[in-house]
């Protein structure tokens, strides 16, 4: 019964040790992901043709406005 018991220990330990020093992956994302975020104006950009409601993200746009919300008070004159 020892015979196998401590080849199996042995090999326990060198897996656990083996699982320890492997490299962590990276989980970066690519540049490109970040970059569709607003909308752009690009040559050679494929237009997207959609049927029925659907959510879009980074349109390729000629003009977007501004993204800010400015708010303006106007005064109203109460002369007649």
């Amino acid at each position: 019964m020892v015979a196998w018991f401590v080849p199996m220990l042995i090999s326990l330990a060198l897996n656990i040790i083996a699982y320890l020093l492997q490299p962590k992956p990276k989980t970066d994302q690519p540049a490109s992901t970040e970059d569709m975020e607003n909308p752009t104006a690009e040559a050679g950009r494929p237009i997207p043709v959609l049927f029925g409601t659907m959510t879009i993200k980074g349109t390729n746009i000629l003009w977007y406005g501004e993204k800010q919300v400015t708010s303006y008070k106007k005064k109203t004159s109460s002369k007649k």
